[in-house]
């Protein structure tokens, strides 16, 4: 692993709710490296999906900086953000959010049409990211005729399929029973050894936070400790 993917410095996030205003990071630093494997984890209300949410571009800091692959996002308007999110993160949820009157080829096909790239160009993408999560036959599929797992699969693919910088996942394995989720972990291994991917996920479960190269722990929206 090399230099740091990602850079949070004493970033604080604040929301308002009703008349009070409840913060809920508190003055977060963190670096994650190139070619790391995090999962977050923590108490409900600790802020791990609020982190994952500004590390993805999803959300801004109140305060603090926020720079991913040598970008400072915290300062990237609202137009320029949804242009960098688009080239270089991959969103992968517990729920597949897949579009179910589509075929698995043509919901992995989705993030490509916000692109300039050709009919021909987008297939090949397709095809190459569903040949990683091992779904090639299924490419015809809508999602009614998959698993669970196969869901997240192909969800895992359209997450890939533009070849973004980082991966964010939420939960990826919560709706799923424990074979399946491993299967899905053990894939997202390959993406962060064989791959190079950057993986940042949010997980309850301490065996899925086993197949991270570590853990980070988040309390009251502070890190406790960096566990290797």
């Amino acid at each position: 692993m090399s230099e740091a993917m990602i850079r949070v410095r004493d970033v604080h996030k604040s929301y308002v709710r009703g008349r009070q205003q409840v913060e809920v990071l508190h003055g977060l630093t963190l670096d994650i490296p190139n070619g790391d494997f995090v999962a977050l984890m923590g108490p409900s209300g600790s802020g791990k999906t609020t982190l994952l949410n500004l590390v993805g571009g999803l959300d801004r800091p109140t305060s603090g900086q926020i720079e991913v692959a040598g970008v400072r996002i915290d300062q990237l308007g609202s137009g320029q953000l949804a242009r960098w999110r688009a080239r270089n993160v991959g969103f992968v949820f517990q729920f597949y959010n897949l579009m179910p009157v589509l075929t698995a080829e043509r919901n992995v096909e989705l993030p490509l049409l916000l692109t300039g790239l050709s009919a021909a160009q987008r297939r090949k993408s397709v095809a190459v990211a569903l040949e990683v999560v091992g779904l090639t036959d299924r490419a015809r599929h809508k999602p009614k005729e998959l698993s669970g797992g196969q869901e997240q699969r192909v969800a895992i693919a359209r997450a890939l399929v533009s070849d973004p910088t980082v991966l964010i996942c939420d939960e990826p394995t919560g709706d799923l029973d424990r074979r399946t989720a491993d299967e899905i972990l053990g894939l997202l291994q390959v993406l962060n050894r064989e791959h190079g991917k950057t993986i940042v996920m949010v997980t309850h479960d301490p065996k899925a936070a086993e197949f991270a190269r570590r853990t980070l722990h988040l309390e009251k929206g502070q890190l406790l400790e960096q566990a290797a």
